[in-house]
């Protein structure tokens, strides 16, 4: 049983953090109509970086968008290897002190990979 009053506590230096995944989009986009695939795999990438970093604040770079879109709005790719860089917002206004990047990897094969910390 978890004590009552008790409360965890980041550790110092583990707001900036870098990690790859590999992000199975057909488990994700099952039973989704096609003319909302692609769309809704963007959402489900987001729903996924806020689940993983804990920000809610995801931004996606241009190169992860046009891999996705790149075989159509029906045609997703089975799976997709992504690097999640959550970084310091140095905008003033706002509401967050930290976001996420969610870059592209590109990857000869899935077979064996799993989730890495990356050094920056």
């Amino acid at each position: 049983m978890v004590k009552e009053g008790t409360k965890r506590t980041k550790a110092k230096g583990s707001d900036i953090a870098t990690r790859d995944y590999t992000i199975h989009m057909s488990k994700r986009l099952y039973g989704v109509n096609f003319k909302k695939r692609a769309p809704r795999a963007i959402a489900e990438i987001k729903k996924f970086a806020t689940k993983a970093m804990g920000t809610k604040n995801v931004r996606v770079d241009t190169m992860l968008n046009k891999h996705i879109w790149s075989q159509g709005v029906r045609n997703v790719p089975k799976r997709i290897r992504v690097r999640l860089e959550r970084r310091r917002d140095e905008d003033e206004e706002a509401t967050e002190k930290l976001y996420t990047l969610v870059k592209y990897v590109q990857v000869a094969d899935f077979h064996g990979l799993q989730t890495t910390n990356v050094e920056a």
